[in-house]
């Protein structure tokens, strides 16, 4: 094995699935741009073939993915295993909360989809090395993550194609989450499991769905681990905005909160006051 220091190896323990050795190196393959002249080009063949090499399934714990046939609506690679599907997005330098997508329609189509992908987000530096690369699972992306642009101009090429980006800032913590953050690689196993945490969204309905998700984001915004029924409750007017035809609002965020303590997400501890786990 490579012993540079962008090089660590894992074992990876899932559930009932044998442990697997995962080797992720952190620098590109600059070999593979030798005869591109394109920035755009460079950065596709480099950070798809560091994907397909490096990462591995957050869903099964297996490893490599595969990759879809070219020109794929918003699917870039796929587990055998477990068939889960991944949109590879990727940039250089900082991460941004906006995130630019691909045809707004067909966006739209496939997100609500029963087959839409999860999507990976990559990161990387100036010596092209990967800095963050993050997993959104399928189960928070909604239409309302979904921003909508402007139609190109008549004298561009593409005169009157949308566009569309994709909003992190209306996604939970819990649907951000890392394999490598600041260059730093994350544990498999904890990735694993933050991932199968919130698997049982996609089995709620559409509308159950939304209000788990707005909840969330309620409590992303407190600060503390511990929290009230009274804390939630300072969320009912933005809430009320959210879902204008919901006339009890604080018993549905009594409500999702039970769901969520259910689910391991959250504890009751007494009187009122809740804890994060």
């Amino acid at each position: 094995f490579n012993h540079a220091p962008c090089c660590q190896i894992f074992i990876v323990g899932c559930c009932c699935l044998s442990y697997l050795e995962v080797l992720m190196q952190l620098q590109f393959n600059l070999a593979l741009i030798k005869n591109y002249k394109s920035n755009s080009q460079k950065a596709r063949v480099l950070t798809e073939d560091w994907v397909a090499r490096h990462s591995y399934c957050p869903n099964c714990g297996k490893t490599p993915l595969k990759h879809f046939e070219n020109n794929r609506p918003v699917a870039d690679f796929f587990c055998q295993s477990c068939s889960e599907e991944f949109e590879l997005k990727s940039k250089k330098g900082n991460f941004s909360s906006i995130i630019n997508d691909g045809a707004y329609a067909t966006m739209v189509e496939r997100v609500q989809a029963d087959n839409n992908p999860n999507f990976f987000f990559l990161t990387y530096s100036e010596t092209y090395e990967v800095q963050n690369f993050i997993v959104l699972p399928k189960q928070f992306i909604t239409v309302d993550t979904i921003i909508k642009r402007k139609p190109l101009g008549p004298t561009a090429r593409r005169a009157g194609w949308v566009g569309c980006n994709i909003d992190l800032s209306q996604v939970s913590s819990k649907g951000r989450i890392f394999l490598v953050k600041n260059g730093q690689i994350r544990e498999p196993e904890l990735v694993h499991k933050e991932f199968r945490e919130t698997l049982f969204l996609r089995k709620q309905s559409f509308a159950t769905r939304g209000w788990l998700l707005e909840i969330l984001k309620c409590l992303d915004k407190i600060k503390e681990r511990e929290f009230t029924l009274e804390d939630m409750y300072s969320f009912e007017e933005s809430l009320k905005l959210i879902f204008p035809n919901n006339h009890h609002i604080k018993d549905k965020i009594r409500q999702q909160l039970q769901l969520l303590r259910d689910k391991g997400m959250i504890e009751f501890i007494g009187r009122g006051r809740y804890r994060k786990l």
